[in-house]
């Protein structure tokens, strides 16, 4: 199984784009969906804009993800 990670894309080359994931920027491949536009999420993977996703879908993993850093943020302070 693989984990990707919800970005959205702040500015796009003609193979790359800078995303933003929970507040990191990054460079992300984009071979695999060259159609993507500035301000849309994708799914990122190892590198690599994987797969283009809607908003609301984008925001609701986010939110999954930050209860899990949360969560593990505690731990480290418990």
């Amino acid at each position: 199984m693989c984990v990707g990670v919800p970005a959205k894309v702040l500015t796009k080359e003609e193979y790359s784009a800078i995303v933003d994931v929970m507040g990191s920027q990054m460079t992300v491949g984009i071979i695999f969906v060259p159609e993507v536009e500035v301000g849309q999420y994708v799914i990122v993977h190892a590198g690599q804009a994987m797969s283009i996703i809607d908003e609301d879908s984008a925001l609701l993993s986010l939110e999954e993800w930050r209860k899990l850093d949360d969560a593990r943020n505690a731990e480290k302070t418990s």
